[in-house]
């Protein structure tokens, strides 16, 4: 099994590319153990390693968070988990560790329209865009002109995650949906 590395624009974040599916069909982050070793045998593999201080689940990606030590000494560890999680037959997530979806959006009724037009503009051109930086971002809400976005994996918590909502993301949708006069982080 060969698995490939990445960098992503979070220096504390490596994008791990295991040459075949990771999830079906969501995506999955981890920022606390208990929460992993509950839901997925991947990512509580990759907890036990020291320094690791978040796991991020795609559909072809693991992305690795650390909070300490030098990617040069986690790197292998990282490497071997991953490997032998693919090699144990395991599943990346238990039954019932749900891939993220659709939960806790909050807007008007009145605004389904402007609603299905952002959606379709993150879904289509700015989250496979984020999963090439071995992240994933998510609308979560959209009230009064500001569009309301989760971000996660190597997005959270990155240097440039300000700029990408700001210069990226919010050009894009004010270009395409004149209603939007902002865009958030939540």
């Amino acid at each position: 099994m060969f698995i490939q590395t990445e960098t992503t624009p979070n220096p504390s974040t490596l994008k791990f590319l295991p040459g075949r599916a990771v999830l079906s069909g969501g995506t999955r982050d981890f920022r606390d153990p208990r929460e992993a070793a509950a839901a997925s045998p991947l990512a509580a593999r990759l907890f036990e390693i020291d320094g690791i201080a978040g796991v991020f689940l795609g559909s072809n990606f693991v992305s690795v968070t650390k909070n300490g030590g030098e990617w040069q000494h986690l790197s292998p560890a990282i490497l071997g988990a991953i490997m032998e999680h693919f090699l144990s037959g395991e599943p990346a997530l238990f039954a019932g560790g749900g891939a993220a979806g659709a939960a806790d959006e909050e807007f008007d009724p009145k605004d389904a329209e402007v609603v299905a037009a952002i959606k379709e503009l993150i879904e289509t051109r700015v989250r496979p865009a984020v999963a090439n930086d071995g992240g994933d971002i998510i609308f979560r809400g959209y009230r009064a002109g500001t569009v309301y976005l989760k971000m996660h994996g190597a997005c959270s918590g990155c240097p440039s995650a300000t700029a990408t909502l700001r210069n990226g993301i919010e050009n894009l949708l004010k270009h395409f949906v004149p209603e939007v006069e902002a865009v958030q982080a939540v």
